[in-house]
């Protein structure tokens, strides 16, 4: 027996049975299941921190679809998110030039 207590993809007792393995599931409630969402960004995180390339992309499509789930927790959705990240690199830029803010000096500093 292998215990793995995490949130997984909906197709993966399936998969798990195809195997010749029986999964052992129950349904989240929805408390349960944003807690579940929110281990599992902070798990597809650390994966793409370690990840590079193709591999990378990869770790990033699956906290992608974290992201989808945990916007749909709060009755918003992908799309909603992405034209938030829109307006605020219209309004605060984005991350293109690279920039690192190393200070800010006050009046008496300069």
């Amino acid at each position: 027996m292998q215990t793995y207590n995490k949130l997984v993809r909906d197709k993966i007792p399936e998969i798990i049975k195809a195997n010749g393995e029986k999964p052992v599931i129950r349904i989240l409630n929805d408390d349960e299941y944003k807690k579940e969402l929110e281990k599992k960004l902070y798990e597809e995180y650390q994966e793409v921190l370690k990840a590079n390339g193709k591999e990378r992309i990869e770790e990033l499509a699956d906290m992608l679809e974290v992201i989808k789930y945990l916007a749909k927790v709060e009755n918003s959705t992908l799309e909603e998110v992405i034209a938030i990240k829109e307006e605020k690199s219209s309004k605060r830029g984005a991350f293109e030039n690279k920039i690192f803010l190393e200070n800010v000096l006050n009046e008496d500093e300069k």
